[in-house]
């Protein structure tokens, strides 16, 4: 009987301590995540930003060979593309029209996806969770957005 004492102790001891630890956890604030996760994404559209204005003329080679959008003049589509690579990321950074950036490279992901590398459909699917994350949570406490509506919503 002793051993089975011991034993639902340990059980008792080991629950109360993953029980403590998941509270701990949880408390991480919420806010910081969101901020990770906007400037994680942000991050990569923006470095490929800076990569077309770095050499135009190899983009608008890549957006005519290799890229080949439909619809679209190659160079319209690279100016289309660089400019949302270099704006949207900073709405995300900062959190101002969070939702706007958010939604415009999701289309940006999508457009990628689909005719453009198809078979990096999972770094496609991080993405496109991160920016539905921002599109239907907002930027979250870490942002202008938030801080806007803070000062106007007690108005």
């Amino acid at each position: 009987m002793n051993i089975l004492n011991q034993t639902m102790t340990r059980r008792a001891s080991l629950n109360d301590m993953m029980t403590g630890l998941t509270h701990w956890l949880g408390g991480f604030p919420k806010s910081v995540i969101e901020l990770g996760l906007r400037a994680g994404v942000a991050a990569v559209f923006f470095k490929s930003g800076l990569s077309k204005i770095a050499n135009w003329e190899l983009t608008v080679q890549l957006f005519a060979e290799e890229y080949a959008v439909p619809l679209l003049p190659p160079e319209l589509a690279a100016y289309l593309a660089t400019a949302a690579e270099l704006a949207c990321p900073a709405l995300l950074i900062i959190g101002l029209g969070a939702r706007f950036g958010a939604l415009a490279l999701l289309g940006m992901t999508a457009v990628i996806q689909i005719f453009v590398y198809p078979e990096s459909w999972a770094e496609h699917l991080l993405w496109a969770s991160i920016f539905v994350y921002v599109l239907t949570q907002g930027a979250g406490k870490l942002s202008l957005d938030y801080a806007i509506k803070r000062v106007y919503g007690r108005a």
